[in-house]
């Protein structure tokens, strides 16, 4: 059975420096309280997991959090550029940062090669690409039974899994509905640990026929409550996503002083 914590010996337990972190939830369940954490504790030299970095990544790498970003694509969703990305990988502020861009199928096949426990994800894909000039990671092999041309990626197997639910019971299990990303396949990857904010802990999860995924207790180590935990972002069937804040964050995150300065402001200085 996972501990029922707080965020804060959540991510003191299990996120160390140096490690492996995929924080994953597709358009809303995106763990912003626990990836401020992780901000506030100073954690340094991580590589960063995850398909779509967007407004919380870019607050993590400004934040001198990150050493190597592995991703498919990166942007302020509806908005633009991530300016605190760009910064660091284009002038190494507020540290240099190692990138491996890939495409979406190569992350989600990577990610479900990890869950079963395989060590390459096969798949249809960068025929034609740019991509494989310039990230050694991708490889090609041809089907020992048709002959077919393949291409190879390792297998996605962080240390740490990071996600966002909206319940879990007593028991531990953790229901994720709405739109479901890649959550299930991510946390099963995890070599070490699987951390879960939730917006409340239940006696019983309510869990639909349909559209969710069921974490079961087993798979996770720790569950920690944290209403409005994924905002800005949207968790389905709680709150909405704040449009005008994605907005605002193209300007603050332009300026590398007001972007320190709401870091101060917004995450360094407030609570847990």
């Amino acid at each position: 059975m996972p501990a029922m914590t707080s965020l804060r010996e959540a991510i003191a337990t299990h996120v160390h420096d140096g490690d492996t972190v995929c924080m994953e939830g597709f358009t809303h369940l995106i763990p912003f309280a626990a990836g401020h954490e992780v901000i506030r504790q100073g954690r340094r030299d991580l590589t960063l997991i995850r398909m779509t970095p967007d407004l919380i990544y870019d607050q993590l790498i400004g934040a001198g959090c990150v050493a190597r970003l592995v991703f498919s694509w990166g942007g302020n969703p509806g908005v633009g550029s991530l300016h605190r990305l760009r910064d660091a990988v284009e002038n190494g502020w507020p540290r240099a940062l190692e990138i491996e861009e890939h495409s979406h199928a190569a992350m989600a096949n990577a990610y479900w090669a990890g869950a079963a426990g395989l060590p390459v994800a096969l798949f249809r894909g960068y025929l034609g690409s740019d991509l494989p000039a310039v990230n050694e990671s991708i490889r090609f092999l041809d089907d020992p039974f048709t002959g077919e041309r393949l291409a190879a990626v390792p297998a996605i197997r962080p240390d740490v899994t990071v996600i966002h639910a909206q319940r879990a019971d007593r028991e531990g299990n953790v229901l994720i509905e709405g739109i479901v990303g890649v959550q299930k396949e991510a946390a099963l990857a995890a070599r070490r640990a699987v951390v879960v904010t939730v917006e409340e802990i239940v006696d019983d999860l309510r869990a639909p026929s349909h559209n969710s995924v069921i974490l079961p207790s087993w798979s996770v180590d720790a569950i920690a409550e944290a209403p409005g935990g994924a905002a800005p972002s949207y968790a389905h069937g709680y709150y909405t996503r704040d449009n005008a804040f994605y907005t605002e964050w193209d300007a603050i995150s332009r300026d590398r002083e007001r972007f320190r300065q709401w870091l101060e402001d917004e995450v360094l200085g407030a609570p847990p």
